[in-house]
């Protein structure tokens, strides 16, 4: 049967897609449901129709699943923040450990998987240090704040977000109560007027010490000794400040901070390691299970004080500091030179002489050192961004031969990629643990450990390496194809759950939001030389010229820019 635009169609729900929605067939069409939940009978909307497969809104829970509970937040659904809070929490950890056995299966190519139980939280709620509220003004013309609905700047009023700290709504009441006092306008984006844009909330769980930062359209905040004065009525309060932000895009953070109040930083631990952290700091939102992510790192580096360690994307040396307790030396790569003079204060704060930081790109400073210096590792780790590790950098590696390999990875996807490479060249997969670092998401943090010693059996032989090299690359292709193409797609849906990236935003999508913010028309050539740019898989032979000589027209830098930021919005980057 041929399903169109607006049908309505019941549906059992059988599987769970990349980003939570629920999965269920109709006459073999594969229907995409948003806020359902596996063991659901529900009624969908059909939104958006392809040939085999299209994408539902959920109308109507017929039959409820064993595993749905009721959301603590009652914005939950329209939120989209917490994608699974309507699923118990032993489900969604079996959900995580799935999509990862998934992902290393089907991506990586990996039999007989060594992993660990997945590690999760005794209380998966209010673990988050870190909260960045939008302040705007709803359609009554009202202040709000809360947060930005998927996919939208529209702002979903709430204060009192069930992974936050309580207090968050105490900071927002007082924030939104001194605007409306002293007629202190929110900022507009469409406009670009207003002052207020974000209200930033940090705090140390070890140290209890609270940060507050406005980010603002502007030099100064009217009657800010007054908001001073009632902030500082908040237990816990130490630091206040204001960040500068008058550029007109999606970055919340500007570059200058002032303090207005008490110091410029909070502190807080994780394990035995002081950390000083400032507005602009990266650290670990859910520090409870970074400390657990990063024992379970240093159990598999597995270190006896000889060993010389690299910590590759080392932020502002979190897991560097960790190493040193139990390593010779430590070499630490972070490419924002703020992280790196963090990393160098936090080391001196907690008397660690054994480290060494670098400024720079991994993939080049760890090739510049080990060409010209000769450095070695005994142990290397890498903790990348999404988009997974460089080639350049994973061939560096493979130079070096350390004995182990370390892999922190918040991405199972380009995880899995990373791993079929180096064990493709000599490495095997010893060790894989899940750790829940943002329950009620569907992320998971992974942490692996690659030896030396190579198990053939563990690793792919060169027939089924070119076998997944052959899924991948159709895959990709099939994903990479403009919106309004026909998709043939048999419905086990494991396929497309193989997916990162790709599944955040479609072409459309993307063109939609860039000429939305940036009033700039893209073509989809110039998306997929963007996507290529920033390590994105799309098909091969995608927007390739049909005759060898043609010459293609490359992306200016203008609208890479503004399709860099649309990646970025989309979390694809």
């Amino acid at each position: 049967m041929e399903y169109r635009k607006n049908d309505i169609v019941t549906l059992e729900i059988v599987d769970c897609g990349t980003d939570g929605e629920g999965i269920g067939k109709a006459d073999g069409f594969t229907v995409f449901v948003k806020d359902a939940v596996i063991g659901d009978t529900v009624t969908a909307k059909i939104m958006k129709a392809k040939k085999n497969y299209g994408y539902g809104r959920l109308m109507e829970i017929l039959n409820a699943s064993p595993y749905r509970v009721e959301p603590v937040c009652p914005s939950a659904r329209q939120c989209g923040g917490c994608q699974l809070q309507a699923v118990s929490y032993e489900e969604q950890k079996v959900f995580k450990e799935k999509k990862l056995r998934g992902h290393l299966e089907r991506i990586g190519g990996f039999t007989n998987l060594p992993m660990e139980p997945l590690i999760g939280m005794d209380e998966p709620y209010h673990y988050r240090n870190k909260a960045q509220f939008p302040v705007g003004r709803n359609k009554e013309g009202k202040i709000v704040t809360g947060f930005y609905a998927g996919r939208t700047h529209a702002i979903i009023e709430n204060r009192d977000c069930a992974l936050g700290i309580p207090e968050n709504k105490d900071v927002l009441d007082r924030v939104i109560a001194h605007m409306e006092k002293y007629n202190i306008a929110p900022y507009d984006e469409v406009t670009g007027k207003g002052l207020v844009r974000h209200i930033f909330v940090r705090y140390g769980f070890f140290t209890g010490e609270l940060m507050v930062c406005l980010i603002i359209n502007g030099q100064d905040l009217p009657h800010q000794r007054e908001l001073v004065e009632k902030l500082c009525e908040i237990p816990g309060m130490t630091s206040i400040s204001l960040n500068m932000n008058k550029k007109r895009s999606n970055v919340i953070l500007g570059d200058k901070v002032k303090t207005i109040w008490g110091k410029e930083y909070i502190t807080d631990k994780i394990g035995d390691i002081s950390y000083e952290i400032s507005p602009l700091s990266f650290f670990q939102v859910n520090p409870q299970q970074t400390w657990k992510l990063y024992s379970k790192a240093l159990e598999y580096a597995d270190l006896h004080g000889e060993e010389t360690v690299w910590d590759l994307y080392c932020g502002i040396g979190t897991i560097s500091l960790f190493l040193a307790q139990k390593a010779k030396f430590v070499r630490g790569v972070e490419i924002v030179p703020a992280a790196i003079e963090d990393a160098r204060r936090n080391a001196k704060l907690n008397d660690i002489g054994n480290v060494e930081f670098f400024v720079g790109k991994a993939e080049e400073v760890l090739p510049a050192e080990y060409e010209k210096n000769g450095v070695y590792a005994d142990v290397i780790v890498v903790d990348p961004p999404r988009k997974g590790c460089d080639e350049m950098l994973l061939k560096t590696i493979l130079k070096m031969q350390p004995k182990r390999v370390v892999y922190v990875s918040c991405d199972s996807a380009t995880l899995a990629r990373d791993l079929r490479f180096l064990c493709d060249n000599g490495y095997e997969l010893k060790k894989v643990c899940g750790v829940d670092q943002f329950p009620q998401t569907v992320h998971v943090e992974t942490v692996v450990l690659l030896s030396q010693h190579r198990d053939k059996s563990t690793c792919l032989d060169e027939r089924g390496s070119r076998q997944i090299e052959m899924q991948a690359s159709r895959l990709a292709s099939l994903l990479a194809q403009k919106p309004d193409d026909t998709i043939e797609i048999d419905l086990d849906l494991n396929e497309l759950d193989a997916t990162s990236a790709e599944l955040k935003a479609t072409y459309q999508e993307i063109k939609d939001y860039v000429l939305k913010e940036f009033g700039l028309k893209v073509s989809s050539l110039y998306i997929s030389q963007v996507k290529r740019k920033c390590g994105i898989e799309v098909g091969e032979n995608y927007n390739l010229p049909k005759s060898e000589n043609a010459r293609v027209q490359q992306c200016p830098k203008e609208k890479e820019d503004a399709i860099k930021a649309a990646l970025k919005y989309f979390a694809m980057i």
